[in-house]
């Protein structure tokens, strides 16, 4: 392994995702993240719009779909996290627009009140993840020159 042509950047990639993941900052983010997508996937139980089926369906499925994407993210596939963190924006969004998308009657204040609030914070902390993950390098950015 030690004499793999890209072991210098493969160490990098791993120091940088180490102290990345290691910072009060991005455990936040990543705690946040896991009890949003929970409460959305419960929230038509917890706020009472279970009854509307459709829209609980929604919520219950975006819900695990946001908590399983964003919790430990930064730690198993720190590559792909800036990527995963634009899916979960774009759950976040979803889930703002949610209740007049939806099939059915489901506008009412619970629920656009509701999907709007935890919508937005799914929005947020799906921003903050992707500014915790770095931007590419340009090609030889971190390689070490060594001279003879």
């Amino acid at each position: 392994m030690e004499t793999h042509p890209d072991i210098i950047d493969m160490r990098d990639r791993l120091e940088m995702a180490e102290r990345a993941t290691s910072t009060p900052r991005a455990q936040a983010v990543e705690t946040l993240a896991l009890l949003a997508g929970v409460y959305l996937a419960a929230s038509p139980w917890i706020a009472g719009f279970s009854n509307l089926s459709a829209l609980a369906v929604n919520n219950l499925i975006v819900g695990i779909a946001y908590a399983l994407l964003m919790s430990g993210g930064f730690g198993r596939a720190y590559e792909r996290t800036h990527s995963m963190a634009w899916a979960a924006c774009a759950l976040g969004a979803w889930t703002i627009i949610s209740p007049w998308v939806v099939a059915g009657d489901v506008s009412t204040t619970r629920t656009v009140l509701n999907n709007v609030i935890v919508g937005a914070v799914c929005l947020l902390l799906g921003l903050a993840a992707s500014a915790a993950a770095p931007g590419k390098r340009p090609s030889g950015a971190g390689r070490r020159v060594t001279t003879p």
